[in-house]
């Protein structure tokens, strides 16, 4: 399985700018900055003169000159480069600097000042308005408890506030603990029950037998469990825990302890079986969350409810667990979309078709089936006019854009997608195209479709879905007998057509080969004499690519939706994901338990749809690509054939 976090800092596929003579004393300079070298990097700043990352530079020799405490040096660099990336970065870092020296007044001077501060930073800020009793502070922390589940450790003297101030009950702590242990933070658990009164903390012993050998636990614990609070969150805590294995087993040990439970208690603990069985497709998941009544559920608890219930067709169900969502979880397109379905299929239309209309145009997979639903088609908006000279120039000479073009420049495609990144703050649509020009004319093919990708009134989808290398994908494609679209789909959400791109588990290339991937396919076709550093050769990671595309697309029924999630997540897991009757295509890709994979396949077909209708100047249905995903198959497919 190749989970893809990109690792950005390699060779580039775009024309190699002419490089700075000082280029050298720039990367000079960082070198020397992350070895604490003073005196080199002084003498590297010297030679950069007006060089495009001098601020750079100069920001380095402010860090490590922070500890002498010239605040007028660093207000000076702000005053020259206010808004600037550089700017923002160097300021939160003073602040920390501030906030570990008690500084409170320099941080409430300097925070607003942000225009993008992390959430450590802002509970340094939060810090220094206690440290002047501003109790509007507990206010802010109170609405955090339940979703900042790893909070910084700025943030726990803030927290730690808000449970001397008696803001919080022993139910808060242990719903916070509950939602840690939910989403396998049993760490950051143990930290939040120290804030129980010492005459309700569980046993730091019983605790992690709970967490760490649940059936043992539950089989040892003592005969009085249940007479305490603790004894009895120990158990569905143990439950919980067996239900990540095994939801049936869980169920069994539920059965056991429920009638010594609080409702509450009880309501959790199924809350968490039908979690589990709902990500595991078991068909018991809808009637294990029926168990939970009324109470609420944590955020991931009320999506998979949904999902279970979609596969199970409960349409009731799916309405009922989306309506009783919070707010800001019920108005993402995925629910506000399935809602809709849900009313069409209780007959309702009108209620149906104004909940499409909240989300149709909009340019992804919910968009594209809402506009479906109403009976319009999927097709890029007019084009917009070409930038003019003046335009072009203005994203030349944008400062924030030069800096990201230097550090592409030297390779450094981190830190160039930073700068480049927060240059396109605050910019309107012809800025926003001039600039994506800018990056499609320097061949920086993921730049150029982001920065495309933010326009709001006027677009341009030939940016939006750019299609590189078209000499080698579309005869491969041909080749392959494998619709271009989709493959072009599938390669704009592998890479960003970025050739040398790696994934952190070692994925390669535009089509994200992973090395035994990759070697099986070239034995497969014959390619002889292929080694691995082939595969990120375009030509020839283009042809291992479609090549497995097609082998993948012949286990699976010719079909992309699981075609698509087999080359993210395997074949294997493609297959077992079906259910055992026919499912809609829709369903299918909504209901895959790995959400980067779920996202990962929503996104390829709707890709798919723009590049089929870029290319054949005709709308295309997402509907259609998504079809229906037959049932599992009492014929074995050979997935030992695939890697």
């Amino acid at each position: 399985m190749k989970f893809r976090v990109l690792i950005l800092g390699l060779s580039l596929a775009f024309p190699v700018f002419a490089q700075d003579s000082r280029d050298a004393a720039f990367l000079a300079a960082r070198d020397a900055f992350r070895a604490g070298d003073r005196n080199k990097l002084e003498r590297a700043t010297a030679q950069l003169g007006n060089h495009e990352l001098a601020p750079y530079a100069e920001s380095y020799r402010l860090r490590m000159w922070m500890d002498q405490g010239d605040a007028a040096s660093l207000r000076n660099f702000f005053e020259r480069y206010e808004k600037s990336y550089v700017a923002e970065k160097l300021r939160a870092d003073w602040i920390r600097w501030l906030g570990k020296r008690s500084t409170w007044n320099e941080i409430e001077s300097e925070y607003p000042k942000l225009l993008a501060p992390e959430p450590e930073i802002t509970c340094y800020n939060q810090q220094a308005r206690l440290a002047r009793d501003d109790k509007s502070v507990l206010d802010e922390a109170e609405k955090l408890w339940l979703s900042q589940l790893e909070p910084p450790e700025a943030c726990r003297p803030v927290f730690d506030n808000l449970i001397a101030s008696q803001r919080l009950s022993i139910d808060d702590v242990w719903t916070r603990a509950r939602r840690q242990i939910e989403a396998n933070r049993p760490g950051w658990a143990k930290t939040t029950l120290n804030y129980l009164p010492d005459s309700q903390m569980p046993d730091s012993r019983a605790l992690d037998a709970a967490l760490n050998n649940a059936m043992g636990y539950l089989v040892r614990q003592p005969a009085n469990w249940h007479t305490s609070r603790a004894g009895r969150e120990l158990a569905t805590i143990a439950v919980q825990r067996i239900a990540t294995n095994d939801p049936r087993a869980a169920v069994d040990e539920l059965e056991k302890l429920k009638n010594r439970l609080q409702d509450s208690e009880k309501q959790w603990a199924w809350s968490q079986i039908g979690l589990q069985a709902a990500k595991k497709h078991l068909p018991e998941a809808v009637g294990w969350y029926a168990n939970t009544g009324k109470a609420p559920l944590s955020d991931e608890g009320y999506q998979w409810k949904v999902r279970a219930a979609l596969r199970a067709q409960e349409w009731g169900i799916v309405r009922d667990t989306i309506q009783a969502m919070p707010a800001e979880l019920a108005a993402k397109p995925e629910w506000i979309y399935w809602l809709g379905r849900a009313q069409k299929a209780g007959g309702r239309t009108t209620d149906a078709d104004a909940l499409f209309e909240k989300i149709a145009g909009q340019p992804n997979f919910y968009g594209n089936l809402a506009d479906e639903e109403l009976d319009r088609v999927v097709m890029p908006p007019a084009r917009a006019k070409a930038p003019t000279s003046e335009e072009q120039k203005a994203a030349r000479d944008n400062p924030g854009i030069r800096r990201a073009l230097a550090f592409f420049r030297l390779d450094l495609r981190t830190e160039a997608v930073k700068e480049w990144n927060w240059a396109l703050r605050g910019m309107e649509d012809r800025e926003l195209l001039a600039v994506a020009d800018l990056a499609k004319r320097n061949q920086i093919w993921d730049r150029a479709i982001n920065t495309a990708d933010r326009t709001k009134y006027e677009h341009d989808y030939t940016l939006r879905f750019l299609a590189p290398y078209g000499e080698h994908v579309r005869p491969a494609a041909l080749n392959q007998s494998l619709d271009d679209a989709w493959v072009y789909g599938l390669m704009r959400q592998e890479s960003r057509f970025i050739t040398s791109a790696k994934s952190n588990v070692g994925a390669s290339g535009l089509m994200q080969l992973m090395p035994a991937t990759a070697k099986w396919v070239a034995k497969k076709i014959g390619l002889r004499e292929y080694n691995h550093s082939q595969v990120t050769d375009t030509q020839t990671n283009v042809l291992l690519g479609t090549s497995y595309m097609r082998l993948v697309m012949e286990n699976l029924d010719n079909h992309p939706v699981l075609a698509s999630a087999a080359y993210n997540a395997g074949p294997g897991r493609a297959k077992k994901w079906r259910a055992d009757r026919p499912l809609e295509g829709a369903i299918y890709a909504e209901t895959i338990p790995f959400s980067e994979t779920r996202d990962y396949v929503k996104k390829v077909m709707s890709n798919a749809v723009y590049y089929s209708a870029l290319f054949n100047g005709k709308p295309d249905s997402l509907k259609a690509r998504l079809g229906v995903i037959g049932p599992r198959s009492t014929d074995a497919l050979k997935d030992a054939d695939l890697p």
